[in-house]
């Protein structure tokens, strides 16, 4: 037989073809089965390479009446917390509704009877960027403010929170001032400043007790500036005195002991600074130029009961 005629056989027989094909498809197989052990492989340590199957969630859409209506009703069972959650549901899901508003003033209510302060200040801080001129703003400020009030530590932490309870008192007298809260926040501002100025003396005390007399006066010196109606400004004049017969600035601790006299002259902080400049054969006098007297000048006490904070009286 010929080669060609060899090679025609093979071309024609079907056998030979089936058997091509199926040695072709197998190493076909093959490889896609290398391929793909390959790729299991790589995906198996690819942490990222996880993908999962979406399962849509259907939720309920409460209309805002029946949420306003259901945290009423908590509300008037007494459960501050759960009214509070569906009045801030209201504002979430629905904050175009007739009831966002009402809603609103009302999460800040609750979220205050609940005693949730910073979700108080957050609703608070939306009504009255919604609705500055509604009668309810004032009420939406009061609330903030005695939220940051409610917050103010002892007078050894740090004061943030009192320095924004004033800040937001301040807000409140300023826009609202015929507000019905105008009158409790002037004195829940003299009891946070109160605060402010025991902070500064509690530092001052430390810089005299390390002999630090120029750090110890600075402190001191705030508080007769800007703290003068609270009920640390005897001790403060007292203290200066001391501060400035150690550096022997004389006259500044004589007019120091002569104001604390002249305007609390039964202070026993004025019989402690008199008895001091008497040991260094002084007596008090006043310098009128001095920053000490120039700070009370028309000076009137204005000191209330202050109730502290953290266990103090």
């Amino acid at each position: 037989m010929r080669t060609d005629d060899v090679s025609v056989m093979r071309l024609n027989n079907p056998t030979s073809k089936r058997t091509g094909s199926m040695a072709r498809g197998t190493a076909l197989a093959l490889g896609a089965a290398l391929l793909l052990g390959g790729c299991d492989t790589v995906s198996s340590l690819n942490p990222f390479d996880r993908p999962e199957v979406y399962k849509p969630e259907v939720k309920e859409i409460v209309p805002a009446d029946r949420l306003y209506n259901e945290g009423l009703a908590r509300l008037q069972n007494g459960d501050s917390e759960g009214a509070a959650k569906k009045f801030d549901q209201i504002d979430k899901e629905a904050p175009f509704s007739p009831y966002a508003r009402k809603g609103l003033i009302l999460a800040a209510y609750t979220n205050y009877q609940a005693s949730k302060w910073e979700e108080t200040i957050t609703a608070s801080k939306r009504f009255i960027a919604q609705n500055p001129a509604s009668p309810d703003a004032a009420y939406a400020q009061y609330l903030m403010a005695m939220s940051y009030y409610n917050q103010i530590p002892d007078a050894t932490r740090d004061q943030e929170r009192t320095q924004l309870a004033i800040a937001a008192f301040e807000q409140l007298i300023q826009r609202y001032p015929k507000s019905e809260y105008v009158l409790d926040a002037k004195e829940k501002l003299l009891v946070a400043r109160d605060q402010l100025a025991g902070k500064e003396m509690n530092v001052g005390r430390f810089y005299l007790e390390q002999r630090n007399y120029t750090g110890a006066v600075n402190r001191f010196r705030e508080v007769i500036i800007k703290y003068q109606t609270t009920r640390h400004v005897e001790e403060a004049l007292m203290r200066l005195t001391e501060a400035y017969m150690a550096l022997g600035i004389t006259n500044e601790a004589q007019t120091a002991a002569a104001v604390l006299g002249h305007n609390f002259p039964d202070s026993p902080w004025y019989k402690d600074a008199y008895v001091l400049l008497e040991s260094g054969g002084l007596q008090p006098r006043e310098n009128r130029g001095s920053y000490i007297s120039r700070a009370f000048q028309g000076f009137q006490r204005a000191v209330v009961g202050v109730v502290g904070f953290g266990g103090r009286s």
